[in-house]
């Protein structure tokens, strides 16, 4: 008799991250840097798991969780499946992006409204006719927190792809521009659409790391450095204040599904 996704996911997301599943708290941050994971254990004073597996996770005394889950498409699938074993009050998602249009510049925050489906990704999980869009009370409280500090933030719809070696094809860049998006990245509609499948409230907060329709703007390693020296703190203090604020004040970020 064939395994229940049950019992592959309870497996599987220790396997994945070497956490043990009681160790896995109600909020999760996910993010695809090493660094955010040990930012946040140097914070919080606690342990960071899965040194030596796919994905790294640390929680903290308050019951909150980051992972890093790698990069890419599959890899939000993956664990946004995963987290099925634990089944989290909401999920948010601290990833960089680049920006597509005049107003988003380097260290500005998007904060997407929904997210076009180019990865392919979430096709197996959802009609390409369903939208990708976040959990938007969840939105509500990350919003907040970007106004208490007067910081500089978007909101639109982001494009996400596949591809990550797109910047010399002048084709894509055309029809990109066709969609209108206000930035692009290869996580945002998958983890929305998953999390839909789910039922995992979900949502984003993307840091502008390059602009990557100018050749100068494309990112490079000095580049993405300075990005993440100048605003990786922030970006990461903003998810935990955020998650944090919602479980302090015990509101439920409800997912429904029509």
């Amino acid at each position: 008799m064939a395994l229940s996704k049950e019992e592959i996911v309870r497996d599987w997301l220790t396997r994945y991250t070497g956490m043990p599943l009681s160790k896995f708290g109600d909020y999760v941050l996910l993010t695809n840097f090493h660094d955010y994971v040990h930012r946040f254990a140097e914070r919080f004073d606690c342990e960071v798991y899965g040194e030596d597996r796919p994905m790294q996770a640390a929680t903290n005394a308050d019951g909150l969780t980051i992972i890093n889950f790698g990069i890419g498409s599959p890899n939000a699938a993956t664990v946004m499946d995963l987290l099925t074993a634990h089944r989290p009050k909401a999920v948010l998602f601290l990833g960089k992006c680049g920006g597509l249009k005049h107003s988003t510049e380097i260290g500005h925050f998007i904060l997407p409204i929904g997210a076009i489906r180019g990865e392919g990704t979430s096709d197996d999980y959802m009609d390409p006719l369903v939208p990708a869009l976040p959990s938007f009370k969840l939105h509500k409280f990350v919003s907040q927190k970007l106004v208490e500090r007067n910081l500089d933030y978007r909101t639109g719809v982001v494009y996400t792809t596949n591809r990550r070696v797109w910047e010399h094809d002048a084709a894509f860049r055309e029809r990109l521009q066709s969609f209108t998006p206000i930035g692009i990245d290869m996580e945002t509609a998958t983890l929305f659409i998953v999390g839909h499948a789910n039922q995992i409230a979900r949502g984003a907060l993307l840091l502008v790391s390059d602009v990557p329709t100018t050749p100068e703007g494309v990112k490079t390693s000095l580049s993405d450095a300075a990005v993440s020296r100048d605003w990786g703190k922030i970006h990461l203090e903003l998810g935990i204040d955020a998650l944090s604020d919602i479980d302090d004040k015990g509101e439920e970020i409800k997912h429904f599904r029509y």
